[in-house]
């Protein structure tokens, strides 16, 4: 029977999320990739077991993680009714409803439909009676925001989710989805875009945004697929995503450009005691901006790993001027 680690809050950062009373660790633990029936169900066990340990109180899934659509939710359902019936309460739960999951014209985007009968699926899947956190996983350029938003507002009202998000939503859309939300009295609590030393969009005004308008952020894909590791400091590793036939990572992006770039960030993280994945971490949670960060984890030793960045978040000028002139896009 596991028991929780007496000490799990003693290390781990806590963020306001906006201006919202909920505080979330600075690392969140994304259920994407590693949580199916491909994977032992022992070592995903192990890696929300020492995650909770480490004071890692969220877990962040959406309606299709798995693989297959639907595992990862189906997985973190039996561990919390195995391991973390007792500490519910101490959990954040997120999920999220926006991509392809069942056939038909009803399986995916924002509608009304779509949206609440994903979040019913969710909830039988995870064995709960609500999530802490329901997201519009992305925006549906045919359904009108207002249904989208009243859709989340209705789960609230509903009781099957305290806190309402959105996730790859541009600034324009962000700012309208916030007001509507607000006029229906469920403030847009969050926003999930995908964020790294190498992905800087959110810069271009979605954090600006987010600041103006007291919204919280999770960045997904810190670590950019696996690069901002030290996996391909020396090329492509056979066993690596890059070497698979993976969609979200291709051998063409891993270009002699890049690999001097991530040897020169390596270089960085040493100086600072730190592996390249530490920094790149620490980066993307600098100055307080982000509330949290997504991690992905294959075994509870690389969620050890991610969690050691945080005992070194802050960077003096020098270190991100550096960084700056290595990840700066050219003209």
């Amino acid at each position: 029977m596991y028991t929780a680690d007496s000490a799990r809050y003693e290390a781990m950062p806590y963020r306001r999320t906006g201006r919202s009373g909920l505080k979330l660790p600075a690392l969140s633990l994304g259920l994407w990739h590693n949580f199916g029936p491909d994977r032992p169900v022992e070592t995903q066990r192990q890696i929300l077991r020492r995650a909770f340990d480490l004071g890692i109180t969220h877990f962040d899934l959406a309606n299709n993680y798995g693989p297959p659509p639907g595992a990862a939710e189906s997985a973190l359902g039996d561990a919390l009714r195995a391991d973390f019936a007792a500490y519910r309460d101490e959990l954040v739960i997120s999920t999220k409803a926006g991509h392809l999951m069942w056939p038909g014209p009803y399986g995916e985007w924002g509608s009304r439909k779509y949206l609440l009968s994903s979040l019913d699926q969710s909830l039988t899947r995870m064995g709960l009676d609500h999530v802490d956190i329901f997201y519009s996983h992305r925006p549906d350029p045919e359904t009108p925001l207002e249904e989208t938003m009243g859709a989340l507002h209705s789960a609230v009202q509903q009781g099957k989710a305290l806190y309402v998000g959105v996730s790859n939503y541009s600034p324009e859309q962000t700012r309208e989805a916030a007001r509507i939300l607000g006029e229906l009295g469920t403030p847009l609590l969050i926003h999930q875009p995908r964020y790294s030393m190498l992905d800087r969009r959110p810069e271009e005004g979605l954090l600006d945004t987010l600041d103006e308008l007291q919204i919280g952020s999770i960045a997904y894909s810190p670590l950019e697929q696996g690069l901002l590791t030290g996996r391909y400091l020396d090329g492509i590793p056979e066993d690596s995503r890059a070497a698979s036939d993976s969609p979200f990572l291709s051998a063409d992006t891993v270009t002699e450009d890049l690999v001097r770039q991530l040897r020169a960030l390596d270089d960085i993280a040493k100086s600072r005691g730190q592996t390249l994945a530490q920094l790149a971490l620490a980066w993307v949670l600098r100055g307080g901006r982000v509330t949290s960060a997504l991690i992905g984890a294959s075994s509870a030793r690389q969620v050890e790993d991610s969690v050691a960045a945080t005992r070194t978040l802050d960077f003096d000028a020098e270190e991100l001027a550096r960084i700056e002139a290595i990840i700066k896009p050219r003209p």
